[in-house]
């Protein structure tokens, strides 16, 4: 295997995370910390996620992760599911407010973006697409 092949990835990688801090350190928050958005943002694309996923997609401590979704759920942004075979287990999920919070986060962050790339042909459009499918298929599964 090559080992540029690798330092490709790890270099792309670094410059995804810099372009989504560069799209997000403007957004609004409202009254979250960064930490609560993240953990937000994790829920809304794959949720109903645990809260031992949530602590190993993030790097804290499951005691962390539960003292952030308690806030979370008392501000009415998440909801926990009890899980059906193990009522001592449950998930969690956006609420329909916690939805509408990071869908507004989203649009601005979309808006940022656009900004960036400016306009894209439809061609274009496609390949990055396809580019997108391919990573998530063979990379970032």
């Amino acid at each position: 295997m090559s080992t540029e092949l690798f330092k490709q990835f790890m270099s792309f990688t670094m410059s995804v995370h810099q372009v989504t801090y560069e799209l997000t350190k403007h957004a609004r928050f409202g009254p979250l910390t960064p930490l609560q958005y993240e953990i937000l943002e994790y829920v809304f694309v794959s949720q109903p996620v645990s809260p031992t996923e949530i602590s190993e997609c993030k790097y804290i401590s499951l005691p962390n992760t539960s003292r952030e979704l308690k806030k979370l759920h008392s501000s009415n942004l998440i909801e926990k599911v009890l899980n059906k075979q193990d009522g001592r287990k449950h998930s969690v999920v956006l609420s329909d407010e916690g939805e509408k919070l990071i869908k507004n986060i989203f649009e601005e962050t979309e808006r940022l973006f656009y900004k960036r790339v400016g306009q894209v042909s439809h061609q274009d459009s496609e390949e990055i697409q396809a580019a997108f499918e391919m990573l998530k298929k063979k990379i970032y599964y």
